[in-house]
């Protein structure tokens, strides 16, 4: 069997690959050439910042493909037309980044109440202020918007500090952590209780602009909105109008529209705005679960069972 693997990580994870079969590696680098003849290849891992012109050379040199994983909880840039045409298995990361994103969102969250952002400013002065007006988490109401694999890893610590914690789902069912979840439809419902509101849906055609302007009507002036899903979701023009003017507190962005962030976009100026590059997924473990992952999906593969992670395409997710 034939297996094309990004050149990034082919030397860290080949010599992991089962025994049991003869396993033929092709590797293809960023822009998706390959060193070898990838036209009976069966199974492509691809990596992150995946360009579609890399993914759609990769499809062309390789006719038989059946299986793609994708190391991403996000698959939007992959479901272009093109690849719509093939008839493939996809799988995805889901779950892989859960742990760093959410202690991120908790990050983000606690230097909101706790005033961080002010606390470095005085010590840049040398000043000594106390007084500083500071909160807690305590009794605090949290909408996670999607409660999904991330969101319920948000969910766990919330409850720790004792927050409220709402969430939204395409099949809405009690789960732990959450004191209430409700369908894709109905969470705008709760935007006048939230005083945090995460964003952890995948973009789709749905997700697309709903955090727009009459959705950020809603939410509290006090509220402080966090987008660690995709820059898509969020109309940017609506809520920095919603931020100048002081129509909520503040927000925290880890993704938005166009990455990088031109230093001209005037989401940088605003000092209730919080932005950070993409990177509320990074740790050191991350690289091992994806190959975790990847490696049981490759065993099931070569054993005729079901995949883990199998992402319904016109879900998008």
């Amino acid at each position: 069997m034939k297996l094309i693997l990004p050149v990034e990580i082919a030397e860290e994870i080949e010599p992991h690959l089962p025994k049991e079969t003869e396993i033929k590696v092709i590797r293809v680098d960023s822009d998706g050439n390959l060193d070898g003849d990838a036209t009976d290849a069966e199974v492509y891992f691809s990596w992150f910042y995946l360009k579609p012109t890399t993914l759609h050379r990769v499809l062309e040199a390789a006719p038989s493909l059946r299986w793609h994983h994708a190391p991403n909880a996000g698959v939007n840039h992959i479901l272009t037309q093109k690849y719509l045409e093939r008839d493939l298995i996809l799988t995805n990361g889901a779950g892989i980044h859960g742990i760093p994103i959410a202690e991120f969102v908790i990050t983000y969250i606690l230097a909101h109440v706790k005033q961080l952002a002010k606390f470095y400013q005085l010590h840049s002065e040398n000043k000594w202020q106390r007084g500083v007006p500071l909160n807690e988490l305590s009794e605090k109401t949290l909408l996670i918007i999607g409660a999904g694999g991330i969101g319920k890893e948000i969910a766990v610590r919330a409850k720790v500090f004792g927050m409220k914690v709402f969430g939204s789902s395409r099949h809405p069912k009690q789960l732990p952590n959450f004191d209430q979840v409700v369908g894709v439809n109905e969470w705008r419902q709760l935007l006048p209780q939230a005083d945090f509101v995460v964003i952890a849906t995948p973009l789709t055609p749905e997700t697309k602009g709903m955090i727009d302007a009459n959705t950020l009507a809603l939410f509290r002036t006090n509220s402080y909105l966090i987008n660690i899903a995709r820059g898509g979701i969020v109309d940017e023009q609506e809520l920095i109008q919603a931020l100048e003017e002081n129509r909520i507190a503040g927000a925290a962005l880890d993704t938005v529209l166009t990455e990088p962030l031109p230093p001209e976009s005037p989401l940088w100026k605003l000092p209730n705005l919080l932005i950070t590059p993409h990177n509320s997924g990074d740790s050191p473990k991350t690289k091992q679960r994806t190959f975790d992952l990847f490696l049981e999906n490759l065993t099931r593969y070569l054993e005729g069972k079901p995949l883990q992670n199998v992402v319904d395409k016109n879900a998008g997710y």
